[in-house]
């Protein structure tokens, strides 16, 4: 069996969610476990989040949301983009929560539904992704009030740079607020406000209203590598293989595709079993792994299944382990250090983790 596997360590996200629902005083917590729980496993993830006392769980498709009924979850479940059209059907036998913000998905659904349905209604405050406008938004939450069958328990935001820009995130704070007032002023008073992500429950209590939204945080990832978070995190995820082949070169030789650096000195090379189709993608080339504790660079480019590692003159087996995320001995190297190299986000690199890799999960 291929020795490369992504290990994820169960208790570390049920402390998490455990921690950040500590922090958020009272806040109904719905982490997302979307994208294969960013990589980590969704069922599993799912279930270490509900242990740490999640309320809900928010996905970002109908397939996700039935995998998770599938596996046996209950708690609430939002779908964070308003489905297409044909799979209203499905939201509703999967008793699955439904964001909305066009009148055709609300006209449908309440076309389909025979027992009280709960929605959500997002508003758009400076994202601009998906949602209605607050003019559009406040009719829609007015149609819907008028619909015997739908239930507007909720409405929301999501912040764009709250990881890095306070001001324009306390700019769609007020836009919030100020949304839920009009709603407020119409008579219509939805039981769960929500507008923070991991970087919004850190930017304080403001961005909390009645539910939080955390992602990367229960991943024990931070969303800014430059701000300690004020709740105590554990990472979750390792990424980890092992030696596959050993071969000695000679200074001048150029390993791997495109041959684009020689050796600088004779050097034992070897091949362990990752490769950008796994995720580990090319713009790690000049990435470093861990082998005994220390770290040893990826000698040439980095191939669909394969790379090379530059291992110098340590004494190296067959089998020997190697570790491309966490730690091993004293060093560690982090999501974030990959994301710093790929110009990308920690996000990201355990998002892209493929199907390929096993997953091994700690309790």
């Amino acid at each position: 069996m291929r020795p490369t596997r992504v290990v994820v360590d169960l208790a570390a996200i049920t402390a998490n969610v455990a921690a950040l629902k500590a922090y958020v005083q009272g806040a109904i917590v719905c982490p997302a476990v979307k994208a294969d729980g960013y990589g980590h496993g969704d069922v599993p993830v799912a279930n270490a989040a509900v242990a740490g006392g999640a309320d809900w769980l928010s996905v970002a498709t109908v397939e996700e949301g039935i995998r998770l009924r599938e596996a046996g979850v209950e708690v609430p479940i939002l779908l964070l983009s308003e489905p297409t059209l044909s799979s209203v059907a499905s939201v509703i036998a999967w008793d699955l929560c439904a964001t909305v913000y066009s009148q055709p998905f609300v006209q449908a659904l309440a076309s389909l539904v025979s027992h009280p349905t709960s929605v959500h209604l997002k508003v758009d405050t400076g994202m601009h992704r998906v949602g209605a406008t607050p003019e559009h938004a406040l009719t829609l939450a007015r149609m819907i009030t008028d619909i015997p069958n739908l239930e507007l328990e909720g409405v929301w935001s999501h912040l764009a740079v709250a990881d890095s820009d306070p001001d324009f995130t306390h700019v769609q704070q007020q836009r919030f607020s100020n949304f839920l007032d009009s709603l407020g002023a119409a008579g219509i008073h939805p039981p769960i406000r929500h507008l923070a992500n991991t970087a919004g429950i850190f930017a304080g209590h403001e961005y909390w209203f009645d539910m939080v939204r955390p992602g990367i945080g229960i991943y024990g990832l931070p969303p800014n590598p430059e701000v300690d978070p004020p709740v105590p995190l554990t990472v979750a995820l390792r990424l980890e293989s092992a030696v596959s082949h050993i071969q000695r070169l000679e200074a001048g030789e150029r390993p791997s595709y495109g041959r684009r650096r020689p050796l600088s000195r004779e050097a034992t090379v070897v091949t362990v079993p990752i490769g950008y189709a796994d995720g580990y993608g090319r713009g790690l080339s000049e990435a470093e792994v861990l082998i005994g504790g220390a770290r040893y660079p990826v000698a040439g480019t980095v191939t669909m299944d394969q790379i090379l590692v530059d291992v110098g003159d340590a004494e190296i087996s067959i089998g020997t382990p190697v570790v491309l995320i966490g730690r091993q001995g004293e060093d560690e190297i982090t999501a974030t250090e990959l994301a710093d190299r790929l110009d990308t986000i920690n996000y990201e690199v355990v998002a892209r983790l493929g199907s390929r890799l096993r997953r091994v999960y700690q309790p």
